[in-house]
């Protein structure tokens, strides 16, 4: 995986966390981001491996995440290191 595929990655994963208003809440809480950040900087790798850190905290969404996006949930914390780098 490069680092565009970590980030086109992560934007799926965003929009699938937002799909569900208290999961998107969560997300807000948890990471101190709010909606004008996920608006402004939705392709700063910072607030993408934000998201996916917030994924590998919950396992339930990070595994359920990975089932709607086609991909092993290890793929999810791979673009994750790699973003974070």
């Amino acid at each position: 995986m490069n680092p565009d595929g970590a980030a086109a990655l992560a934007l799926n994963a965003l929009v699938w966390t937002l799909g569900e208003p208290s999961r998107a809440d969560r997300l807000l809480a948890l990471t101190g981001l709010d909606p004008t950040d996920l608006r402004t900087r939705a392709n700063d790798p910072a607030v993408l491996g934000a998201v996916l850190g917030f994924l590998e905290s919950h396992e339930p969404d990070l595994i359920a995440c990975a089932e709607d996006l086609g991909v092993a949930p290890d793929r999810l914390v791979r673009a994750n290191a790699l973003l974070s780098a």
